[in-house]
């Protein structure tokens, strides 16, 4: 969380201190800088912005960075290589297996478009280690034909994007690979909603219900079962109606515990709700649901209180959400 950030920033000087002196690390109280503060449009704290060349125009944002290992990864790869060169099957295999996900780059050849969109993609993903490669015997290993980005998960490919013909942006690769950092579902709390927000994907699913009833098993098999399927467009998100915690949560989508279980989209973008319109949670419902959603088809829901019967008896009348647009548009 942001509480320790500091000290996992100090952490990273420390250490690249010693491997990489030229990079310093400073600190600004803006609370008392307020010409820096201004300058630099500083709005959520803390900020984290890295100035290269000298320049003080134009510096990156370092977002979503919490750890000292993820800082020093971060600058290393804005400050040199940002991928590990792999030119056998078994320094693939190396990386592969040595960590919980990798990232790597297949390519024909290393000098063309698509390899720089990767590399980029690598800067802004300092989380997970990126490597590439055009060894024929790798591709022919992994079976891949063309230019393809793959992402393993405990040795095992667990997604891939064909990187040439439909030109990905590099945003959409990052949002897609970000979104393995997180479990398929991450349940809500104080601690998992910082890493939630961290990860650049603007559709959150959520699913509110009680963990202690007897259908949550098979209520949470089918919402995972989903998750899979969405895994890069959908961030899926539980949150347990028991938890006296996250009543805020409840508050800001207006559920009542009669509502559960309750299944609502929210874009972080526009901030606009949606609805889940059946009331079972199935395989089914929640895929027809998403679909419809990233389709543009679903019905923005506006929740509200019922109308009451003497609104209009006076001369002010009582609107709520479910009479306001008729009312007054």
């Amino acid at each position: 969380s942001s509480q320790n950030l500091p000290e996992e920033f100090a952490e990273a000087a420390q250490q690249l201190k010693k491997e990489a002196p030229r990079i310093q690390f400073g600190k600004i109280d803006v609370t008392h800088q307020k010409a820096l503060r201004k300058e630099f449009n500083i709005r959520e704290f803390p900020t984290v912005k890295f100035f290269m060349d000298g320049k003080r125009e134009d510096p990156i944002d370092c977002k979503g960075v919490r750890q000292a290992s993820t800082f020093i990864t971060w600058v290393k790869r804005r400050t040199g290589p940002s991928t590990v060169l792999i030119n056998s099957t078994d320094q693939a295999e190396a990386i592969i297996n040595a960590n919980d996900l990798a990232v790597i780059g297949f390519f024909k050849e290393l000098h063309n478009d698509s390899v720089e969109v990767f590399c980029e993609t690598a800067r802004d993903v300092p989380e997970m280690p990126f490597g590439m490669t055009a060894s024929k015997d790798a591709c022919v290993k992994y079976g891949i034909q063309k230019n393809t980005l793959v992402v393993f998960q405990k040795g095992k490919p667990v997604h891939s994007e064909v990187l040439e013909d439909d030109r990905k942006s590099k945003l959409e690769l990052t949002r897609i690979i970000k979104t393995f950092t997180l479990d398929l579902v991450t349940e809500y709390n104080l601690e998992t909603s910082v890493k939630i927000f961290d990860v650049p994907v603007e559709n959150h699913i959520l699913l509110f219900t009680p963990m202690n009833s007897e259908t949550f098993h098979e209520i949470y098999e089918n919402y995972k079962s989903a998750a899979a399927e969405f895994r890069g467009k959908i961030v899926f998100v539980l949150v347990n109606t028991n938890e006296t915690r996250n009543g805020r949560v409840f508050e800001y989508f207006r559920i009542k515990d009669i509502d559960v279980p309750a299944v609502r989209i929210l874009n972080l973008t526009s901030d606009a709700k949606y609805k889940m319109p059946a009331d079972e949670v199935t395989v089914e419902n929640l895929n027809e649901f998403c679909w419809s959603y990233l389709n543009g088809k679903a019905k923005v829901h506006v929740s509200s209180e019922e109308i009451p019967e003497d609104w209009d008896k006076m001369p002010v009348k009582v609107l709520v959400g479910k009479n306001f647009n008729r009312i007054v548009f």
